[in-house]
């Protein structure tokens, strides 16, 4: 049994109804929260899991009350179903990069938003976990609890293990690597400042995917990034990204611009040499600038503070080191409402933002789904945390399909914007191909 009888009893005897109808009931538990997914994944068929770097985790399993919304005001749409929560309770939130949301077969079960309060979550914040379960209205609370109790411990997750792979980049390298230099040129007379493009790589394993088992994995080998996974159907989106998008903690807020890339180095001296250069490096700084005043300009107007430090700093993660300015601030706005006046930012959307987007639109060839969109966490309170959905990945069955992108400026050169989203892509079809 994965969840001690002592906190299913614990449930039974503490449930309560909220205004909305439905039952909550809350106990403190000894819990991993990805055990929780990782052992009722498959029975529930709804699941997802976020957790960052400060340990903060939220882990849920079925649906007890969901919204789904698309359109320009889609995360605003979703505050009726959190204005019910009780305090305990959190609801899982993520939206796809397009506000009408996908458009190919592959993300079909992947609506434009949504925000999901699991039947049976665990969140864990400052080194504790508490056990929260949620039955929908005319349910019994008590077949939530039965369902929890046949939870087991799952086994030590295991990367897949293939019997063959195929990995096929699309559009072809040669193809985006044009792409890249018809953005540069752009960005040369004038056109636009900014262009991000993304790609794909496919990958075929030959073996069924352990989605879940993955999103450990990447919470074990990458603690400094944002690491999550959803499920949906048949198809479970995962990753393990750099970028805060928004947190929200009473009228306090925090966000990350995030822009500008160098590679690692094992060699400490490189690595450090590859840090000073890009604080020197001209071009990255313009795309961190532009990234930077973009986000500021879009706070002011609706929060009462904004800080911005004067210059930025290098984060390093696995594979990647980037140029990250921390902005923080204060104001009543929710984090959904934060959220939506931030996204997509210029670090995966452009500048100038509707010339940007036509020009992006133009020249990739790929529908994006959930990547460069968020996920995260929000509760009654208007209080969350989301993530930009990067350095990610779409897993059904054997097959994945991985997502990689970079912005490009004046003077981005093909061959290298190649070489930077092969250094993103890297942990996952690592993890995925034993590479």
């Amino acid at each position: 049994m994965l969840i001690p009888r002592a906190a299913l009893d614990g449930l039974t005897a503490t449930f309560t109804r909220t205004a909305s109808g439905y039952a909550v009931a809350s106990v403190e538990a000894d819990l991993d929260p990805l055990d929780l997914v990782r052992a009722g994944a498959d029975a529930f068929g709804a699941a997802g899991y976020v957790g960052a770097p400060d340990g903060r985790q939220v882990a849920g399993l079925g649906i007890a009350a969901q919204a789904t919304t698309a359109g320009a005001d889609r995360l605003r749409r979703l505050r009726p179903l959190l204005r019910d929560l009780p305090p305990e309770a959190v609801a899982l939130v993520g939206f796809s990069y397009q506000s009408d949301g996908p458009v190919s077969a592959e993300w079909a079960s992947f609506p434009a938003a949504a925000a999901i309060v699991p039947q049976i979550a665990v969140v864990r914040e400052d080194g504790r976990s508490r056990l929260v379960a949620a039955a929908p209205p005319g349910v019994d609370p008590s077949t939530v609890v039965t369902a929890a109790s046949s939870l087991r411990a799952p086994a030590p997750a295991r990367p897949p293990r293939a019997s063959s792979a195929t990995v096929a980049s699309s559009p072809s390298v040669e193809e985006w690597r044009d792409a890249v230099a018809e953005a540069a040129a752009a960005a040369a007379d004038g056109t636009v400042e900014k262009v991000v493009l993304a790609r794909t790589v496919r990958i075929a394993l030959g073996a069924p995917i352990a989605a879940f088992d993955v999103v450990a994995l990447l919470r074990d080998r990458y603690p400094e990034s944002r690491v999550f996974g959803w499920q949906a159907g048949e198809a479970t989106f995962v990753g393990a990204s750099p970028e805060l998008l928004v947190s929200r903690r009473g009228d306090r807020f925090r966000t990350v611009a995030l822009a500008g890339s160098a590679a690692r180095s094992p060699s400490p001296e490189a690595d450090r040499r590859f840090s000073e250069e890009l604080l020197a490096s001209g071009k990255d700084r313009v795309e961190h600038a532009i990234v930077v005043d973009e986000i500021v300009r879009r706070l002011q107007p609706m929060v009462d503070l904004v800080d911005v430090p004067p210059a930025p700093v290098v984060e390093r993660y696995a594979t990647v080191q980037h140029l990250a300015t921390p902005i923080v601030g204060r104001g009543r706005a929710t984090v959904l409402e934060l959220a939506e006046a931030l996204h997509p930012t210029p670090a995966v959307g452009g500048h100038p933002s509707p010339d940007a987007l036509a020009f992006q639109s133009k020249l990739e060839q790929i529908d994006r789904g959930w990547y460069s969109g968020g996920i995260g966490w929000a509760d009654g309170s208007g209080d969350g945390e989301l993530a930009v959905a990067l350095r990610s990945a779409l897993l059904r069955g054997e097959r994945a399909v991985l997502y990689a992108g970079n912005g490009i400026v004046v003077g981005s050169d093909p061959d290298a914007e190649v070489e930077e989203t092969r250094l993103k892509l890297r942990p996952l079809l690592a993890l995925l191909t034993g590479g």
